[in-house]
């Protein structure tokens, strides 16, 4: 059975990991006869966000433990990541991918990849093996490889991914965008104001692609 990692930046969308993207992303890989691993960062999250009230909390949150919320328990630290025991990468958006995986959210074109991230990413790429991102996650693989990828139809995110070296794609929530070359596949999910089921479908073009790739 092929294996996907799985890279959670926390549990939450304006902090960690996009809880709806993140499941449904399982499900969909789950659903093409693949198994996932998810892994996260050993590390806190840049901020907390209080979801209620979007309001930012003074505490600390580490996005290994919030991560095992969405994995039931089921995640490891990322820097356990072996390419050769996996076949593809998966990362889920939220603005934890934004604000903790990289610097996106406070940095734009100018960001920094958490190191952990950008060898897990270049190990796999390195290997022929493929890439999935969602929503605001394929900045970081446009950063990391100059691949294309699609931020929806947010122009500014487009402009952004081009000044670091990537390419974007204009996508509705029912498309992706498949790099052949690099072999990174991206769905714009949230990043369009999409419901659940719009977002499903996006993930599960993504998944039945991937599952034609491998």
């Amino acid at each position: 059975m092929k294996k996907i990692a799985v890279i959670l930046s926390g549990c939450g969308s304006r902090d960690g990991s996009e809880i709806h993207e993140a499941t449904l992303s399982l499900l969909a890989i789950d659903m093409n006869g693949l198994k996932y691993q998810c892994f996260a960062p050993n590390k806190n999250q840049t901020e907390v966000v209080n979801h209620f009230t979007q309001a930012q909390e003074q505490e600390n949150r580490n996005m290994l433990v919030e991560g095992a919320r969405i994995a039931r328990g089921n995640i490891k630290p990322i820097d356990e990541i072996n390419a050769s025991d996996f076949d593809a990468l998966w990362i889920p958006g939220g603005l934890g991918a934004a604000k903790n995986l990289c610097s996106y959210f406070y940095d734009g074109a100018n960001m920094k990849v958490l190191p952990e991230v950008e060898t897990a990413i270049k190990s796999f790429h390195k290997a022929g093996k493929p890439v999935v991102a969602l929503c605001i996650a394929p900045v970081i693989v446009a950063k990391v490889l100059g691949a294309n990828v699609t931020s929806g139809k947010d122009a500014g995110t487009a402009f952004k991914i081009e000044a670091m070296g990537g390419k974007n794609t204009v996508c509705n929530y029912d498309e992706i965008a498949y790099d052949a070359e690099k072999r990174v596949i991206s769905a714009p999910c949230y990043m369009l104001d999409a419901s659940i089921s719009q977002v499903w479908l996006g993930i599960k073009k993504a998944a039945d692609k991937l599952k034609e790739i491998l």
